[in-house]
């Protein structure tokens, strides 16, 4: 009964949080909001699914793997966050797509994590993705995880289509030097 109720409330708060988005079908960000929220619905599913066994063994191998994309997790969004907030120039009038707050910025973010990686926040939704299903491996939690990550993926390339119409040749040109999620790498 606890995971059912954990489940419905966040889930609840989720759809207030991506209402905009959400309540706009005919609007271009309809996708992006869409996507991220099924992803963020899929890693609630994990996180359920997982949460009689989130304190044990906390010396295994898979709870020391999962702290670790946590704690990696939580670096790539505190970083990212706060570069947006410093050097985005937020601007709550800019309406060309349903956004968070914070997204609304004006500037295009190339320092610090933006300068290896373009979409540095869902690289932390994909490590904290994969840190739930570290917690208690399994083949429901593995659909979850791979389901989440296929909704992650969608949402970085609407993301993509949305920044190019947004900050044009500027953004294509970025995207030639950074990669979408892992530095070097993918």
């Amino acid at each position: 009964m606890r995971e059912v109720t954990v489940f419905v409330v966040v889930t609840l708060a989720l759809a207030l949080v991506s209402r905009n988005s959400l309540l706009k079908p005919g609007v271009h960000g309809f996708a992006h909001g869409f996507y991220r929220f099924f992803a963020w619905e899929c890693m609630l599913g994990l996180f359920v699914l997982n949460m009689d066994v989130w304190d044990d063994e906390p010396d295994s191998p898979r709870q020391l793997i999962a702290g670790t994309l946590f704690f990696c997790s939580l670096l790539l969004v505190v970083s990212s966050v706060a570069l947006l907030h410093w050097m985005g120039k937020r601007d709550a009038k800019r309406d060309d797509v349903p956004m968070l707050a914070f997204e609304k910025t004006t500037a295009l973010v190339t320092n610090g994590i933006y300068r290896y990686i373009r979409h540095p926040m869902y690289g932390s939704l994909f490590l904290l993705c994969w840190g739930f299903f570290c917690k208690q491996p399994s083949l429901a939690g593995s659909a979850l995880a791979v389901i989440a990550s296929v909704f992650l993926m969608a949402t970085s390339r609407v993301e993509e289509q949305e920044n190019l119409s947004y900050f044009g040749e500027d953004y294509r040109e970025y995207m030639k030097r950074t990669k979408m999620f892992v530095p070097f790498i993918l």
